[in-house]
């Protein structure tokens, strides 16, 4: 029996959506992921650090900037604790992504310098933009290591631990007490 194209495409659309689900990461496995920064950092989830990581879309940084400033003050300027925010684009050609990633360094600028007073009033003596992280994914793949894709645009949070164990993950802003909870 043939099956009409609706049905077919009804049948390919769950499929694709059951694995999206299975891509799901799991609380307590360990993830070793590797990211590149727009100012050609090389950052790790399983390197010793407690990570943060922000997953967002450019029409929500506002979003990762709320989660930046719920990090617990005793996480600031600390080796052991880094922030990462991944922002998801849609495909674009190698002049967009250019500008794109200019656009992201400018705003990271920013957000060091807002960081800084923070760093300031608590007496942290270190250049706070050093701590400041922020990936570009253009193609989904880092968005298909987190368990999400281009298309879905989904702002998530993570935190792994320092072997890059999963410890929790929110689909919206944490609270000030969630994360702090995490990053003891």
């Amino acid at each position: 029996m043939k099956l009409p194209t609706f049905a077919f495409f009804f049948v390919a659309a769950f499929f694709a959506q059951m694995s999206l689900i299975a891509a799901d990461l799991s609380n307590g496995q360990i993830y070793s992921l590797t990211f590149v920064d727009v100012d050609g950092r090389t950052l790790f989830t399983a390197d010793g650090h407690l990570t943060v990581v922000v997953v967002t879309t450019l029409a929500e940084t506002d979003k990762a900037r709320v989660v930046g400033d719920r990090v617990p003050d005793y996480c600031l300027g600390n080796p052991l604790h880094q922030l990462i925010t991944i922002i998801e684009f849609k495909k674009h050609r190698a002049l967009a992504r250019a500008f794109l990633a200019a656009l992201v360094r400018h705003r990271l600028d920013s957000e060091g310098e807002q960081l800084q007073k923070r760093y300031d009033r608590l007496n942290i003596k270190r250049n706070a933009r050093l701590d400041v992280h922020a990936v570009t994914d253009f193609d989904g793949k880092i968005a298909a290591q987190l368990g999400s894709s281009n298309v879905d645009a989904v702002f998530r949070v993570f935190v792994f631990g320092r072997d890059g164990a999963l410890l929790k993950e929110w689909n919206d802003v944490p609270t000030t007490e969630q994360l702090a909870a995490m990053l003891k």
